[in-house]
């Protein structure tokens, strides 16, 4: 957290401040209540008889109440963006802000459910006891490697899907950026040496997405180097990594990872040296993540790589989980999906890049504001949903 006094970090007449004033969301009403009719049916007496229904046919609720169309933005405030851990309650505006773009790009209401930091189990029972509100889970800012963890058995134990956004939804975008990208440096995706500089939640799901993709060299790098044969210090997440990632057997630092490399993925939060991006390929990709300071400035990157990408919305190739993450919802939602399968990923991310019809160096993903985002990555999720879980009433 900032060292900075309050006077110096809260400014009430800043307009960022102003928009906030009284939080990003509300309520709304979906049926009007004018009379004394409208209250019998949409409460007592008449609401029983839809609880009864649904007592006795649970699936109903997926049709009969607001669960079909709400999903859970679920954080404990201890990966906040680039902030670090700062709680629950300084994860709210952010927490917010996602369910504003949920609800813009895709129609889907989200609701922040922030609470306070625990153990696994903790979170995990505690998500598990409120899900019967919801008819998705999206998992948010939670740090790593508790993440993992959290992710895997929710998804084990809810039939509803559960979506970590740092890790997918990164990766999804990143894959649909990348496969445009080898179009306008002439490469091919399974030819390719890929670094991807950190190993958290972004890196780790990003490296397993390009594996799913065909990319057949993928090195990872974390804070202390290469994921190599000789390291012994590793993480439990970051072993399971290296198991199927760096085929040569690469060591020791980024600058030796980069060493030919054709692409580099940021995702780490750190910087990269100048001397090291000398040592990659020609025709080179770099993608700077880390938000909202990138690796490599975008200027810098351009002098070392034909295509350069970065999370933030003032220089080109934005690669933002926007893209992503509505779409997915709206589609899962729609379908009756259980979960979010590696498939679905795949697909959401070819038919974002899909959206950009003559790729350039400028330009290899679409804008987070194009209408045709959102329906075409939830048409690509809904299409693999197996007959059996989509609802049979609508």
């Amino acid at each position: 957290m900032s060292a900075l006094p309050t006077s110096q970090l809260f400014d009430p007449s800043d307009p960022v401040f102003r928009v906030h004033v009284g939080g990003k969301l509300g309520v709304h009403a979906t049926s009007q209540l004018r009379d004394a009719a409208d209250l019998s049916l949409l409460y007592t007496p008449g609401v029983a008889r839809v609880s009864l229904a649904i007592a006795a046919d649970p699936t109903l609720a997926a049709i009969y109440t607001s669960r079909r169309n709400t999903v859970a933005v679920v954080s404990d405030g201890t990966a906040v963006l680039g902030l670090g851990d700062v709680g629950p309650l300084a994860a709210m505006p952010v927490m917010e802000g996602k369910a504003v773009l949920f609800k813009h790009f895709a129609d889907v209401d989200a609701v922040p459910v922030c609470m306070q930091t625990g153990s696994v189990d903790e979170i995990v029972d505690a998500v598990s006891r409120i899900a019967p509100t919801y008819g998705g889970i999206n998992l948010e800012d939670i740090s790593a490697p508790r993440c993992f963890e959290i992710e895997r058995r929710l998804q084990e134990q809810l039939d509803i899907p559960v979506f970590h956004d740092d890790q997918h939804g990164t990766a999804i975008v990143a894959l649909a950026a990348l496969l445009n990208a080898v179009q306008v440096v002439d490469k091919d995706l399974a030819e390719l040496t890929v670094v991807v500089s950190g190993a958290g939640a972004a890196g780790v799901a990003v490296s397993r997405i390009l594996l799913a993709a065909g990319v057949r060299d993928v090195v990872v790098v974390d804070s202390r180097g290469v994921l190599g044969p000789d390291r012994d210090d590793l993480a439990p997440h970051k072993e399971e990594l290296r198991q199927v990632t760096n085929p040569r057997g690469v060591t020791g630092d980024l600058g030796d990872a980069l060493s030919g490399a054709d692409v580099l993925i940021g995702v780490s939060g750190g910087t990269v040296a100048e001397r090291d991006l000398l040592r990659m390929a020609p025709r080179a990709v770099i993608f700077a993540l880390a938000n909202p300071d990138p690796e490599v400035h975008p200027v810098v990157a351009a002098r070392f790589a034909e295509v350069v990408a970065t999370g933030r919305s003032d220089f080109p190739n934005q690669i933002n989980n926007v893209l992503a993450f509505p779409g997915i919802f709206r589609g899962a939602l729609d379908s009756g999906a259980r979960r979010v399968t590696e498939e679905m990923k795949l697909a959401a991310a070819r038919a974002i890049a899909g959206l950009v019809d003559k790729p350039t160096a400028d330009c290899v993903v679409p804008s987070v504001f194009d209408e045709r985002v959102a329906p075409t990555v939830a048409a690509a999720v809904s299409a693999l949903v197996p007959d059996g879980d989509r609802p049979t009433t609508t």
